[in-house]
C-alpha cells in the first residue's frame, strides 16, 4: 500500500462541521458529511439513523450530490456531532465510496495528523464490484428439436 496524502481542504471540513453542529439533534442525526464536486461545489448530508438501520451521512451525501446534479465527486470528509472532529468511513461506506468514486480523496485523521488520502489507500486489496460481474453473452436458444 501507498499512501501518498494531498493538502487537506480545511473549507470541505468546516462545512461538515458546521452542519454536524447546527443540523445534528439528538440520536436520528450524529454524522454530517461533506463532498467537494468537480466544478467546486460543496455538498452536505447527516446520516439517518433508526433502530432498524439507516444510511451512513457519506450514502446519504451521494444521493444528495446527485439530485444536485454533481456526479462527479473530488473529496470526501464526515465530522461527528458534538464536537468529536473528523471520523473515518465506516467499512461498508468505504466499499460504496470506491465503487461510486475510485478515484475519490479522503480526509481522515486528527488536529495536525488530518490527512487526505485515497479511497484505495482506505481499502487495501480491494474488492472491485464491477470486476467481478459475468459478462453477459447471447447464445442461440437450445433446439428442441
Amino acid at each position: 500500500m501507498t499512501t501518498q496524502t494531498q493538502d487537506v481542504d480545511h473549507e470541505l471540513i468546516e462545512a461538515a462541521a458546521h452542519i454536524a453542529r447546527t443540523r445534528c439533534r439528538g440520536d436520528n442525526h450524529t454524522m454530517a458529511a461533506a463532498a467537494r464536486a468537480q466544478d467546486g461545489r460543496i455538498v452536505t448530508a447527516v446520516n439517518v439513523y433508526h433502530f432498524t438501520g439507516g444510511p451512513c451521512a457519506e450514502p446519504v451525501l451521494l444521493g444528495a450530490a446527485a439530485a444536485q446534479g454533481a456526479y462527479e465527486l473530488n473529496t470526501i470528509v464526515s465530522v461527528g456531532d458534538r464536537d468529536r472532529g473528523v471520523v473515518p468511513p465506516c467499512g461498508r461506506c468505504r466499499q460504496i465510496l470506491l465503487d461510486y468514486f475510485p478515484a475519490l480523496q479522503v480526509i481522515v485523521g486528527a488536529g495536525k495528523r488530518l490527512r487526505t488520502v485515497s479511497i484505495t489507500d482506505l481499502l487495501p486489496e480491494s474488492y472491485i464490484w464491477a470486476d467481478h460481474q459475468l459478462e453477459t453473452e447471447e447464445t442461440e436458444p437450445l433446439s428442441t428439436s
